[in-house]
């Protein structure tokens, strides 16, 4: 089970530094990717984010109609079975993160969103996360989970 953080979806659906690699890893990858209500909430809030910043400073964010054609391209994603949605017990997820947030977070500043990605990989049974943010990556890795990209 291959569970992708915020920042993989934003290299896949926006053009960035990173879009290469997760499309490439996308060409290779033979089963869904994992998606949460969670993931799917912060991806939204993000590109909207991005367009208000792109309101306000046009080198910044990115524009209305480049953030409808990424939440459009997630949308047939979504229908098209590149993502699966299993059930989560966030009660579970919570406790989890508290435990991550306790062991890591003072130490590395990990934030809440990233903590809470870890932790519902983790409670789902990842084996895989997907990320382009460093100390995510560390903290995934310290929980045993392979960062493939």
């Amino acid at each position: 089970m291959t569970y992708p953080d915020t920042s993989f979806l934003c290299a896949l659906y926006v053009a960035q530094s990173t879009s290469a690699k997760a499309l490439q890893f996308m060409r290779r990858q033979t089963t869904a990717l994992v998606s949460t209500s969670l993931l799917l909430y912060e991806f939204r809030q993000s590109v909207q984010f991005q367009v208000f910043r792109y309101s306000k400073d046009k080198t910044q964010g990115y524009s209305a109609s480049a953030a409808q054609v990424a939440l459009a391209t997630l949308q047939a994603n979504i229908a098209a079975g590149v993502f699966q949605s299993p059930q989560v017990d966030w009660a579970d997820v919570h406790r989890m993160s508290e435990r991550l947030a306790f062991q890591y977070t003072a130490r590395r500043g990990h934030r809440s969103f990233d903590v809470l990605h870890v932790a519902t990989a983790l409670h789902l049974g990842a084996t895989e996360f997907l990320t382009f943010d460093a100390n995510q990556k560390r903290l995934a890795e310290g929980e045993g989970l392979v960062v493939p990209v």
